[in-house]
Parts: C-alpha cells; sequence; structure tokens
C-alpha cells in the first residue's frame, strides 16, 4: 500500500506541473496525449519488468565457460552466420561500445522539447517512464534468453591474433551470442526517438526524415556488432525485433489508459490528475 500510495503522489505531482505548465503558456499544448502512465498498469509492470531483470542478471553472470569439445561446430551454423565464426574486429567492438552513448537520444530529444516549451511536463513524465520501462524490460529478456547459451559469440572460434586472444580471456557470456543485446536496445532506441517526435510535432514534415535517420543508426550499431565479431546475423536480426516489438508493446499498454483517469480541479487553473 505504502509502495501504491508513494507511485499515485509521483505522478500526481508530474501532472501538477504539467498543469502549471499549461495554464502559464496554454498555445504550447495543442496536441492530445495519447499516452497515460496510470498506477493500476505501471505499479505491476514496473514490479514484473523489476523481477525479471533479477532472474535475467542472476542467470547472465552465472554463465559458465565451455570447453572446446562443447562448441557447436561450424558446419552446424545457419548458411548466413557461417562465413562469420572466429572473426574479431577491435575497432568495430570499440565502436559499438561507445554506441551506447545513444540510449540518451529520446530523452535529449524529449527535455529539449520541454525546454522549448513543444511539450509539457505531463509528455515528459510519462515518455521517461515507458523508456525506462522498455529498456529495462529488453535488457532483462535478452540476458534470460542469452543465458540459455544457444552457440557462441563468433570471436571464440579464432585461431590466432587479437580474436584468439580475446577468446582465451572470455567469460561465461560470451558463450552465449543469441542474440544481440546491442540490436535490441538500439532498435529501442530508435522507436522511442520516432514515437516522441511523431507524438510532440505530429505536423512536421521531418517525421519520415527521423525515423528513418532513427533506424538508420540503429543498424548502424547492429551491424558493428557482426564486423566486430561479437554476434551473427541472426542475433542482430533478431535483437532488432525483438527491441522494436517489446517498444511498440509499451507504447500500446498505455495508449489507452486515459479512461481510467478522475480529475480534481482548485482555484488558479491548478490540479492533479490520479490513476487508479
Amino acid at each position: 500500500m505504502m509502495l501504491k500510495s508513494f507511485f499515485r503522489v509521483m505522478i500526481a505531482v508530474l501532472c501538477v506541473k504539467s498543469l502549471a505548465f499549461s495554464a502559464l503558456s496554454p498555445e504550447n499544448v495543442k496536441h492530445e496525449h495519447h499516452y497515460e502512465v496510470s498506477v493500476r498498469l505501471d505499479v505491476p509492470l514496473t514490479l514484473g519488468i523489476a523481477l525479471t531483470s533479477a532472474l535475467g542478471v542472476y542467470q547472465y553472470y552465472g554463465m559458465d565457460r565451455k570447453d572446446a569439445d562443447d562448441l557447436k561446430p561450424k558446419s552446424e551454423f545457419w548458411a548466413w552466420d557461417r562465413p562469420f565464426v572466429g572473426h574479431y574486429n577491435g575497432w568495430a567492438t570499440t565502436v559499438s561500445h561507445y554506441s551506447g552513448a545513444l540510449v540518451v537520444a529520446p530523452l535529449v530529444l524529449a527535455g529539449y522539447s520541454w525546454y522549448r516549451g513543444d511539450a509539457d511536463a505531463h509528455d515528459f513524465g510519462a515518455f521517461t517512464l515507458m523508456f525506462v520501462e522498455a529498456f529495462a524490460l529488453q535488457n532483462a529478456i535478452n540476458q534470460i534468453v542469452r543465458s540459455s547459451q544457444l552457440w557462441p559469440r563468433p570471436y571464440i572460434y579464432a585461431k590466432r591474433g587479437e580474436g584468439r586472444e580475446k577468446a582465451e580471456s572470455a567469460r561465461g557470456e560470451a558463450y552465449g551470442s543469441f542474440y544481440s543485446g546491442h540490436a535490441s536496445a538500439a532498435f529501442t532506441v530508435a522507436v522511442f526517438t520516432g514515437e516522441w517526435f511523431s507524438e510532440i510535432y505530429p505536423n512536421s514534415k521531418y517525421k519520415p526524415l527521423v525515423w528513418a535517420s532513427s533506424f538508420a543508426l540503429a543498424s548502424g550499431v547492429a551491424g558493428l556488432r557482426v564486423v566486430a565479431g561479437k554476434h551473427y546475423p541472426t542475433d542482430i536480426v533478431v535483437g532488432a525485433l525483438m527491441g522494436t516489438g517489446i517498444s511498440f508493446g509499451i507504447l500500446k499498454l498505455h495508449e489507452f489508459c486515459k479512461k481510467n483517469i478522475s480529475f480534481w480541479a482548485i482555484p488558479g487553473n491548478f490540479g492533479a490528475i490520479f490513476y487508479f
């Protein structure tokens, strides 16, 4: 009950700020809110994601190294994955790791829109919560699936050079290549970046460009993981589909929460919105 009350208060505070900004600059909020956060939805959803994340972390960091005799034979890989068995590239590995900085893109865009007055606290709060939920969920599911160790990363099969050195010092997680967490995360970021822009600027002629560039960057990150020898094409394709699917799923869950709203108004154009 205390946790539920806490979340109600936090959401109410966000909504009070939203109404305050609306009162000061009513012209700034001209679009209909398509997404709403809800205690009834987001508390159990957040708790479920937290439990899933805990399970994922436990299994992920409990993965053991495998002996050479236990490795999947190269001949058993899919035909389109087989050419990458044994591949490793150091610079691509480094660049793909630094690409993780792109995770802040949706929040930076949201914050900038809020700063400009194109969005309000309601928009920023709802999208931030949904993004955190989607990102955490895709990461948790990825860790659980990878812990099954369906096949090792490509560089584990390297015979010589830097790839061999990496293989010899690899942890247990390197024996679970399927599926790519980087690809899943990158496409989660792409979906929320495009959706935020579409929500706040529905009539903008730049919407196709934002969506296209977001998915292009995500595809670039996924491709780097293959070039790096960290994943196979199958890994990044499934990762891209998982990140995209989970993101749209979280957005869809919040799309029709508006019917659960009750409103309390007080003088001075301030008020609070509560969800039950």
